[in-house]
């Protein structure tokens, strides 16, 4: 298998990944700022198929009509000169100051209606460039003080604005769908849809949820102390995996934006099984966009700008080559027999077969040797474990 980066593994950056400029809450920048056509011509060169921004990152707040133009003029020209394509866009409704207690659910109705204007916007441009999803990051949809925030007014404003846009798309015709972006904390204290699983409940809630789906974060799940690789599989389970953040993030802290891979390599590796195989028993898998939104290291130059984004996208190759040569293994193979993966696809009861049947089955309970558990029966998952570590090794 090839390590070199091809457009056919659909892997994407946003433009505030290698944009990042080095700056955080301690210190400024420590990197000019990198101009769209460079970032789209050098990705490019390093194999990725595609470049995703917020609007902030392509023209400034508060640019002029024609500044806003101009800009977008000249992505377009070199997404044309290069074959790259913008399979996502996202608004920025956390910079600028306006934005301090929210955009959709800012307690501010003025502000409130700001934000769909600015969102309204940027769908038709993410419609014009070709764009399939719209991704809403919440980043300051929270509150720091219980009582600064009805949650179940501001959960009413949310849906109020996901309704409206989803409606908007469909009157217009574009071919978008939402991805929501869950994100336990930071910058607010507390952020609105958390998680993978407060953000499926509130997609039930909505006028349309056939619009909307999921874009979950590595580090945005790690964070919280969850297992993203099972987040996934959730979103998977439910058709509402639309979009992706790889990135890597070592242990509950503060968001890291670590290269892909650069943090919990076990679950990385679970993940790109999952993501290309549809997981050990097999299953759906995903065929979306590989997107990497990480951030390089404020220590680094512009070369080491690419040098990492050329990281993100070598390591899920080597991840998916390692997952095929796990998965081709007879030893794993009959690893996953011990463990029982294939009984698990088979329903609990049989075909046919009723709760009466159950409760008349004596094999089920009452001649069921449960003690035979205590000491013996055992699964083998930690040998299982240690050969998915061995083939992340290349010990095997």
């Amino acid at each position: 298998m090839s390590l070199t980066p091809t457009k056919d593994d659909k892997f994407s950056f946003g433009l505030w990944t290698v944009g990042y400029n080095g700056a955080d809450p301690f210190g400024g920048p420590t990197r000019p700022a990198l101009d769209v056509v460079h970032a789209v011509e050098k990705l490019a060169e390093l194999g990725a198929y595609g470049l995703t921004f917020h609007d902030d990152d392509l023209f400034a707040f508060g640019s002029t009509d024609a500044e806003r133009q101009t800009q977008i003029d000249r992505l377009k020209a070199a997404l044309a000169a290069t074959g790259l394509v913008v399979p996502m866009v996202t608004t920025n409704l956390f910079s600028a100051p306006v934005f301090k207690d929210g955009g959709f659910t800012s307690n501010d109705r003025d502000v409130r209606r700001f934000a769909l204007r600015k969102v309204l916007r940027n769908i038709d441009l993410a419609a014009e460039l070709g764009a399939e999803t719209f991704v809403m990051w919440g980043g300051r949809e929270g509150a720091e003080y219980d009582s600064a925030k009805d949650i179940r007014l501001a959960l009413d404003r949310y849906k109020e604005a996901v309704d409206l846009l989803g409606q908007y798309v469909l009157d217009k015709g574009y071919g978008l769908r939402f991805a929501l972006e869950p994100k336990p904390n930071e910058p607010r204290g507390d952020i609105l849809l958390p998680t993978v699983g407060h953000a499926l409940a509130f997609i039930n809630e909505l006028e349309h949820p056939e619009l909307v789906g999921l874009n979950p974060e590595v580090g945005h799940e790690q964070m919280a102390g969850l297992n993203f690789e099972a987040g996934i599989a959730q979103a998977l389970w439910h058709g509402k995996l639309f979009h992706i953040d790889l990135n890597g993030q070592r242990g509950i802290k503060y968001d890291q934006d670590l290269v892909f891979g650069h943090g919990d390599l076990h679950n990385a590796f679970a993940l790109v099984d999952l993501l290309e195989n549809g997981g050990p028993a097999g299953g759906p898998a995903y065929d979306g966009p590989r997107h990497f939104d990480y951030k390089p290291s404020r220590t680094e130059d512009e070369s080491g700008v690419w040098e990492s984004a050329a990281a993100n996208m070598r390591t899920y190759l080597l991840l998916k080559e390692r997952a095929r040569a796990f998965r081709a293994d007879p030893e794993v193979q009959e690893a996953l027999a011990a463990a029982k993966l294939g009984e698990l696809a088979q329903p609990t009861l049989g075909e046919g077969e009723t709760v009466a049947d159950l409760l008349a089955d004596r094999s089920a309970f009452e001649d069921f040797d449960a003690d035979a558990y205590f000491g013996g029966k055992g699964f083998g998952f930690v040998r299982l474990q240690q050969l998915a570590t061995e083939h992340l090794l290349g010990a095997r």
